[in-house]
């Protein structure tokens, strides 16, 4: 007979046994935290979010990092006011001394050069002529780089299609002369489109009329990221006016849940959605504001007899309602009043009495009937079947 292989081990007498198989490992799954949800709608756990639905969803464009609007190099015009009239000091000088410029009088000084007067004549040399041409082409560029900038407006600077920056400064400044220069309006500007027809999310056709209120903010992306910004913003202002408009219905109808027509909500959505489209071309935008907000004309009548039903019928539940509580506080008052408790049947009986009082008035009989199917007879028939010998009698 073989022994065994594996002999069972003995643990010492007061040590801890070492298991066989380690025990799984416990699941340490974060537990989701509670979020308050908007105005105080309680706890909510946030829903996982599935990683191919985010990437798939759109993202506004992204524009080139190194695209970025940066100050140009601008004197002070003065700078070159004084270059300009040294140079032509120095060239009024210089033709003197040569003597092209003749002396008229002696309350002047003579500025000719002995070799002039020696020889009875101009006496142009080549030293003469270099220091007139460098004068005058220093006395040209001063000239040519001086610029009046007005407030509000800026100066784009580039150089054979590459930016150069921007001038942002107002007043009279000077700038390298070879440079192409490019204005460029800074100021806020509104924009006021004409009706667009878009759907909402039932699917009924609307007409939008927006204005927004924007500015360039970056110079380098307005006029580089883009061919021209101002179609790039009305292209967007449409887009985003289309989105917006299908994630609600233009009125709730007395239903559940929000619509365009509630509050600002649909202001600010337009407002954040555009403002994100527009800012990688350098444009920022302050608000948009619908200026109208109607059905478009093939449905605009039948939505309106819709939204007249909607609120009759609502204005006729909202009668039934407070006939019905004030039917209901009448008769405890009776009763507190008597000190006697009513059954049933002419608890009902004189529910419905009541109920004829406050709601035929209003003309809302139809509306009084369905909240209260037939119980009891009205009064005037319960008086003539009350009593059908004695009349007969009476009648005999």
């Amino acid at each position: 007979m073989e022994a065994p292989t594996h002999s069972p081990r003995r643990t010492p007498v007061g040590a801890t046994p070492i298991p066989k198989a380690l025990p799984p490992a416990p699941d340490v799954t974060p537990t989701p935290t509670p979020v308050a949800g908007p105005r105080g709608a309680g706890a909510q756990y946030p829903h996982p979010v599935d990683a191919r639905a985010e990437i798939a969803a759109r993202r506004p464009p992204r524009a080139d990092p190194d695209l970025r609007e940066r100050e140009a190099v601008a004197l002070p015009g003065w700078i070159a006011l004084l270059a300009l009239l040294l140079g032509l000091a120095s060239i009024v000088l210089v033709t003197a001394r040569v003597g092209l410029i003749p002396h008229f009088t002696d309350a002047v000084p003579d500025l000719r050069s002995p070799e002039v007067l020696a020889a009875g004549g101009p006496v142009v040399t080549g030293r003469a002529l270099a220091a007139v041409t460098a004068t005058g082409l220093a006395c040209l560029i001063a000239l040519a780089g001086l610029l009046t900038n007005a407030g509000g407006e800026t100066r784009v600077l580039s150089r054979w299609g590459r930016y150069r920056g921007t001038v942002r400064r107002s007043g009279l400044l000077w700038i390298n002369p070879l440079l192409r220069r490019r204005l460029v309006d800074v100021r806020l500007r509104h924009w006021r489109s004409e009706p667009v027809q878009v759907t909402d999310r039932t699917g009924t056709p609307i007409v939008v009329r927006l204005l927004v209120v924007w500015r360039i903010k970056d110079t380098a992306r307005a006029l580089f990221a883009v061919a021209d910004h101002e179609d790039y913003l009305r292209e967007q202002i449409h887009a985003v006016l289309t989105r917006t408009a299908s994630m609600l219905p233009c009125d709730s109808n007395a239903g559940p849940g929000p619509a365009l027509r509630d509050g600002q909500w649909f202001a600010d959505e337009l407002t954040r959605a555009l403002a994100a489209e527009a800012a990688p071309a350098g444009l920022e935008v302050y608000s948009v504001q619908p200026q109208a907000l109607d059905y478009a004309p093939e449905v605009a009548e039948s939505m309106r007899r819709r939204r007249l039903a909607d609120l009759d019928a609502g204005l006729r539940t909202v009668l039934v309602d407070d006939a019905v509580e004030a039917a209901a506080l009448a008769v405890r008052r009776l009763e507190r009043a008597t000190t006697h408790e009513l059954d049933d049947a002419a608890r009902s009986a004189l529910m419905e009495q009541l109920l004829v009082a406050f709601v035929a008035p209003a003309g809302v009989p139809s509306a009084m009937s369905s909240a209260m199917p037939g119980t009891v007879p009205a009064p005037a028939a319960r008086a003539t079947t009350k009593n059908p010998a004695r009349k007969e009698g009476n009648r005999a």
